[in-house]
């Protein structure tokens, strides 16, 4: 009979934890003749998944490794792609596939315009393997 309440106890004390949330620092140093050689500080937080949301807590469905979502949003599979960055590469891949296909067709003054919108950088790349060409 004491060790069904004990276990019950810890079942109790592990959902409190789990719950509520705990947090374990410790710090590890190394000293040879008073001269720091390695340190290590250690910060542990053992809570429940929906608890650590709570605190903004959510780097694992973020990391490639341990979520789906996070491989598929990564590859760009579904079309979505997070971040400001990620979104401008998109948006000019769009742009060069448009003016590669336009070109392509036969199209050159639509691909002229589209260079002209996208501003000197394209064009400027351009030239430079223009000119890489011409002298080989």
């Amino acid at each position: 009979m004491a060790g069904e309440r004990q276990s019950a106890n810890l079942a109790d004390l592990l959902e409190r934890i789990l719950d509520k949330g705990i947090v374990i620092v410790g710090d590890v140093r190394v000293n040879l003749l008073d001269i720091e050689l390695l340190t290590i500080k250690l910060r542990l937080l053992v809570a429940s998944v929906d608890r650590a949301r709570e605190m903004g807590i959510d780097w694992w469905e973020h990391d490639p490794s341990l979520s789906s979502k996070a491989r598929t949003d990564r590859s760009g599979g579904d079309g979505r792609v997070d971040g400001a960055a990620d979104r401008e590469l998109l948006e000019e891949n769009r742009r060069l596939r448009e003016r590669l296909a336009a070109l392509e067709a036969g199209d050159g003054a639509t691909a002229a315009a589209d260079t002209e919108r996208s501003g000197g950088s394209e064009r400027s790349g351009a030239r430079r393997s223009e000119g890489k060409e011409a002298g080989s």
